[in-house]
């Protein structure tokens, strides 16, 4: 297995503002866009050919990574006009895959972190004689996600969308956003149309007697949808927790990047990431946060497990918990800004305009 489809095309709404400017993809998760953390993990598991398919601000993508070569890869570039769903993607970038007939061909998504064992499911894949052969996880939870029950040899016997009762709830086994495919089995999916391999694909080719191969690796899993869940995986990478040969540093409780300016006295916690031109002054706390380049946290400011955009600014004994700050965004003085808040990018909040405590 040498060749990738990487699916990048969403428009990562659930992680707005921080998609605004930039792709889910692009976001930097431990110092570096999440997408180099996916690209440098298929390299490690022997991929040599990828092939990102674009969609949502499809511009950005290869002026940073070009052809792919200072990650030992060769990437293309496949842009849809219109957004084709997960199936339709795949489909759409067939044409660009070197793979035979009956050759692997590795399908992950863009917004996961996670640490699969990659070889594993290709193995699985050949010698089980799959046509398609999925990574699957437990999770504690499942009525948020699609379940994924199989037999005892690891065939996939149905796919169950979102259970609502306990008694629909016949697995802990949910779909983990990785595939392997034969490749002839790309051709068969509908080109030029909305698709989704969850809703139709899979079903479709389970009805028609495929082999389907379910594998279940639960080492570390997360869907980097909101934000939270961001915050949480680029400071698990920070910490060790998720694997990543990308990581630009040794892990431990704080990456600082070169060109930020952190002062003495601050305290950088929790796997916390300072960015390029960012700066921390004296007095602040930050934990478990991500601060993006050019972003200043001002004197004794406390931030906790949020997202600092691109050149915004907290102020002077700011509190913020849980919290999202969009790109050149202004936090005034002693504002206090708690779990769930998302500030606009560019917005301006006056010194102490918002608290959940008293003034005194």
């Amino acid at each position: 297995m040498t060749e990738a489809i990487l699916l990048v095309g969403g428009k990562g709404t659930r992680l707005r503002p921080l998609t605004v400017h930039t792709p889910k993809p692009m976001v930097p998760a431990a110092g570096v866009p999440f997408l180099t953390h996916q690209l440098a993990r298929a390299r490690a598991a022997g991929v040599e050919h990828i092939v990102l398919a674009t969609s949502y601000l499809a511009e950005v993508f290869e002026p940073y990574f070009g052809d792919g070569s200072a990650l030992g890869l060769h990437i293309e570039y496949v842009t849809e006009e219109e957004p084709l769903g997960t199936g339709g993607a795949i489909r759409n970038v067939a044409s660009r895959l070197r793979s035979g007939p009956d050759e692997p061909v590795l399908v992950f998504n863009g917004d996961i972190l996670t640490g699969l064992d990659i070889g594993a499911l290709v193995r699985t894949h050949e010698t089980s004689g799959a046509d398609v052969s999925l990574h699957l996880t437990q999770v504690s939870d499942p009525r948020a996600y699609g379940l994924v029950p199989t037999d005892g040899t690891g065939r996939v016997l149905a796919f169950l969308e979102k259970p609502q009762t306990p008694e629909e709830i016949v697995t802990d086994q949910i779909n983990a956003g990785a595939y392997v495919f034969r490749r002839s089995v790309i051709d068969t999916i509908p080109a030029g149309r909305v698709v989704s391999v969850e809703r139709e694909t899979f079903p479709g080719l389970l009805e028609a007697g495929a082999h389907l191969q379910g594998m279940v690796d639960s080492t570390y899993w997360l869907d980097l949808g909101t934000p939270a869940a961001f915050v949480r995986g680029s400071a698990d990478l920070v910490l060790g927790k998720a694997p990543s040969p990308a990581v630009p540093g040794r892990c431990g409780d704080r990456l600082v990047l070169p060109t930020a300016r952190v002062a003495p006295d601050a305290k950088l916690e929790g796997g916390t990431v300072v960015g390029e031109g960012a700066f921390v002054a004296e007095g602040a706390r930050v934990f478990g946060s991500t601060i993006l380049p050019g972003a200043v946290i001002e004197p004794g400011a406390v931030v906790t497990d949020s997202l600092i955009g691109t050149r915004a600014r907290v102020g002077e004994r700011a509190v913020l918990t849980g919290a999202v700050i969009g790109d050149g965004a202004v936090v005034g003085a002693r504002n206090e800004l708690r779990e769930g808040v998302r500030v606009w990018c560019d917005a301006r909040i006056p010194a102490g305009a918002v608290r959940f405590s008293s003034d005194q």
